[in-house]
């Protein structure tokens, strides 16, 4: 519990869920009178979706994808991940060329692979690999949500269980963010299997006395949450993301009553036992380093 302590952060925000992310003052209208589209608008300015204060990419950059006003912490594309929590040209990826197939053929499946992996740019909705975070080598896994909702498949599912066997392998801790809308339906029991899997790989990297600490990001719900995302030694938490297994209109719908202000953000799991402590952003390169040396001394790190 002294570590735990030791972690508690003091940031509070407003508990507010907006569908909108981001406002728009409409069509503006390039030097060359030419109109530009919402999307371009959107590329060169940001609006916060809690405090709608516009921000210009350049601060938003230098500030993590944190609003500067309200603390809003912005969903982060992959690399941009990496890079706020690995040092510098340490991260090593491993296993990226696997990726998805279509297990139980599924209509329309391989094409929409197809679309997420020009839109995004990535093979598969989590990239792995080995790395430095402040000096401390360690195993590292990033989820992506932009890739079909960061939904865990056979691929994924394997990535995960690579990542934690490295760990094992090398005697590293391993640190996962995630962010994912559960299971991938299109691959039936297949994706509902990695749930088990995933599982028995944190056991067996716990049998060694490693650590596994778990980053929870905006949103981590579903077959994630169900299995390895509740299984680390440390569970972190962004401020704001939204955590649980079903979602919000969901459980409305199913008990027919409107839920309380801040139902399932990481603020109110923390109230409730589910995440030991949420650390801002700025603070988490920092805080993963401190957890890797209250777990294993210097001096055992390989």
């Amino acid at each position: 519990m002294g570590i735990i302590n030791k972690l508690k952060t003091t940031t509070k925000l407003t508990q507010k869920e907006s569908r909108v992310p981001w406002r728009s003052s409409g069509v503006k209208k390039t030097r060359t009178g030419q109109k530009k589209s919402e999307l371009a608008y959107i590329e060169e300015k940001h609006a916060c979706p809690l405090c709608h204060r516009h921000i210009d990419d350049k601060i938003l950059k230098e500030n993590m994808y944190v609003c500067p006003g309200c603390n809003h912490h912005f969903q982060l594309a992959l690399k941009e991940r990496i890079t706020t929590v690995a040092d510098p040209g340490s991260f090593n990826e491993f296993d990226a060329s696997i990726r998805s197939v279509d297990p139980i053929e599924f209509p329309g499946y391989r094409e929409k692979l197809e679309k997420a992996q020009q839109k995004s740019g990535q093979n598969e909705a989590v990239s792995i690999g080995t790395c430095l975070i402040e000096g401390r080598p360690a195993a590292l896994g990033v989820m992506s949500f932009a890739f079909m909702g960061g939904s865990m498949g056979v691929a994924v599912g394997e990535k995960v269980t690579r990542l934690l066997l490295k760990g094992v392998e090398q005697k590293l801790p391993v640190v996962l963010f995630t962010a994912s809308g559960g299971a991938r339906m299109q691959e039936g029991i297949f994706s509902l299997m990695q749930m088990s899997k995933t599982s028995h790989a944190i056991a067996l990297l716990q049998e060694q006395r490693l650590p596994f600490f778990v980053v929870l990001t905006h949103p981590t719900t579903g077959g994630v949450t169900a299995s390895f995302a509740m299984l680390g030694n440390v569970i972190l938490a962004e401020p704001g993301a939204l955590i649980g297994f079903a979602g919000p209109r969901v459980i409305e719908s199913t008990i027919k009553q409107k839920l309380p202000e801040g139902f399932q953000r990481s603020e109110f799991q923390q109230e409730k036992g589910f995440v030991d402590t949420i650390v801002d952003r700025k603070k988490m390169k920092s805080t993963l380093s401190f957890l890797i040396d209250a777990h294993i001394p210097r001096r055992e790190v390989r």
